[in-house]
């Protein structure tokens, strides 16, 4: 039985697009960064800890814990190897918009299976660049609450395509999953 350790309606729409079978358990877990955390780590980290979490909840029963799996995953933005999280109010989401506006910044997200006999985990990064924002566009983009749940403040799946020219990695990674990164996580699960 594979379980999402998470509360995101995009990753369980990404999971579901794919054709995965699943339950979703979300994972409540502090999500700060250590001091001097490299962002990959952080990832890494959070999305272990979600995993775990949830499979020692659910494991409880021997007989459920040896079919589980447990698959948790945090993203975060990164802009000079400095996280951006959630925004905590909208001054919040406009410094991040700002800080982002007219240049290149990362996208990392970490992943996690949890199973009985073993913890997998990887990370993907993609580089995503932005337009040169106005202060109205923020402003406006702001009011529509799209950004306040998000890392980096915005949704590339939103409004906030339209000041994405490019990326460079993996689509699905900016909006919260590397899908191709969870199947092969999964395929080798399944040929252990």
């Amino acid at each position: 039985m594979l379980v999402l350790a998470s509360a995101s309606p995009r990753r369980r729409e990404l999971l579901a697009q794919a054709g995965f079978t699943f339950e979703v358990h979300p994972a409540h877990i502090p999500e700060d960064p250590t001091p001097n955390e490299d962002p990959i780590a952080y990832v890494v980290r959070l999305a272990r800890e979600k995993a775990q979490a949830v499979f020692d909840q659910l494991s409880a029963n021997p007989e459920t814990a040896s079919n589980l799996a447990v698959l948790g995953a945090d993203t975060t933005v990164t802009l000079d190897n400095h996280i951006l999280g959630k925004p905590e109010d909208a001054a919040d989401a406009a410094r991040m918009l700002r800080l982002l506006s007219g240049r290149t910044h990362r996208v990392i997200t970490g992943v996690a299976l949890v199973t009985a006999t073993s913890a997998e985990v990887a990370a993907e990064v993609t580089a995503v660049r932005f337009l040169t924002l106005s202060d109205e566009e923020i402003e406006a983009y702001i009011a529509t609450g799209e950004p306040m749940d998000k890392a980096g403040a915005y949704a590339i799946q939103g409004r906030a395509a339209r000041w994405i020219p490019r990326i460079e990695g993996c689509y699905f990674n900016v909006v919260g999953l590397p899908i191709a990164l969870v199947s092969t996580l999964l395929e080798t699960q399944r040929t252990l």
